[in-house]
């Protein structure tokens, strides 16, 4: 075998993987863009902002949250449950691999997979782990749990998800009305236009039943000078003991837009290559949901026509990892994705990551 050079583009590609079923929770708490300028009615004030300037930016009209306390986990599991149950074939001890892919865990650790597969009743010969990489977990999750089928290893994995945007967005609004910037708001724009839900993808090597929607494989390609771009995380409180803490999120959208579409450009004439199809040869599109402009942009740059695509953001919002896949399950549900459709699924990520999806629905 001729070992690849240094830099050289590499691709996945299977013969053998499927996406059986794809579960997911809606959250129930909808909060509408314009709940949320009532409640930045100071920082509003301050800025002299015109009211509608969130929906106005963002095409977002509300987005929805859990309701306070609900964990992550019970989001993850109520929405495999719902991917089992879609595949009756495939029971939870016939699973052999459990990830689970959200930016948001219930704890450091142990991995939130594992509470998770406890609660479905994964058997104990199951790789049960979690993998975090900012909005493309699901996609990686995807990747690897595909990665194991295709070397045998695995004849059915469930990757699974749930986010919430509450905790962050709460925060987000305190600080905004206590130090009314420009910059801040601006930084703080993404975060406010984040929602909560839940994903569970299952994917076979066929084998359960007659299956449809083969994954046929993805590139990825990554821009990790931009990792300061958009970030969530933790930082101590000025004044106060060291070990007193809060979140934080931060994101340069005009940076994020400009660098994550270049990326997105490049990963899509790469991805075309590798699968030697070409761009009127896919049928349909689904994005990472992030708002009017991102989408506008990327599918104007790829040379993509909006009727092939279907975006869930204006009423959902944009919820990290669980967007995409959910997107798909609700536009098949809504007879957008059809069987026999070449779909591609086009992630992109803080870090800066893309991950590009090709597959047979």
């Amino acid at each position: 075998m001729v070992p690849q050079a240094k830099g050289e583009e590499r691709s996945m590609k299977y013969n053998r993987v499927f996406i059986d079923s794809i579960g997911y929770e809606l959250a129930p708490v909808v909060v509408s863009s314009q709940e949320l300028e009532e409640r930045l009615e100071p920082t509003f004030r301050a800025l002299h902002l015109p009211s509608g300037q969130l929906e106005g930016i963002t095409g977002i009209v509300e987005r929805r949250w859990w309701d306070t306390g609900y964990t992550v986990s019970d989001g993850a599991t109520a929405a495999a449950r719902k991917a089992l149950a879609a595949a009756p074939e495939v029971p939870a001890d016939a699973i052999d691999a459990l990830i689970y892919a959200g930016v948001c865990r219930e704890q450091f650790e142990p991995a939130t997979a594992c509470h998770v597969a406890a609660a479905l009743g994964i058997g104990p010969n199951a790789a049960v782990h979690d993998v975090s990489n900012a909005c493309l977990g699901v996609l990686n999750g995807i990747v690897d749990v595909a990665n194991r089928i295709e070397l045998g290893q695995c004849r059915a994995g469930l990757v699974v998800s749930c986010e919430t945007a509450r905790d962050i967005n709460e925060v987000s609004i305190q600080r905004l009305n206590e130090r009314p910037t420009m910059d801040l708001f601006k930084s703080s724009l993404a975060t406010l236009t984040g929602g909560s839900g839940a994903v569970a993808v299952l994917l076979t090597d066929g084998s359960f039943r007659s299956s449809r929607r083969r994954v046929v494989g993805g590139v990825t390609q990554a821009a990790p000078q931009f990792f300061r771009l958009c970030r969530w995380g933790i930082e101590g409180l000025e004044g106060l003991l060291p070990s007193s803490v809060r979140q934080f999120a931060s994101t340069d959208s005009v940076a994020v837009l400009k660098h994550g579409v270049s990326l997105g450009l490049n990963t899509w004439t790469t991805f075309l290559r590798k699968f030697g199809w070409v761009r009127e040869q896919i049928d349909k599109v689904i994005c990472h949901q992030v708002g009017g402009s991102h989408r506008d942009t990327i599918l104007s740059t790829l040379g993509i026509s909006e009727d092939k695509d279907f975006s869930t953001y204006p009423y959902l919002g944009n919820m990290g990892t669980v967007s995409l896949p959910m997107t798909a399950a609700l536009a098949e549900e809504r007879d957008f994705l059809k069987q026999g459709d070449r779909v591609g699924f086009l992630g992109i990520g803080s870090g800066l990551n893309c991950l590009m999806l090709g597959l047979d629905w």
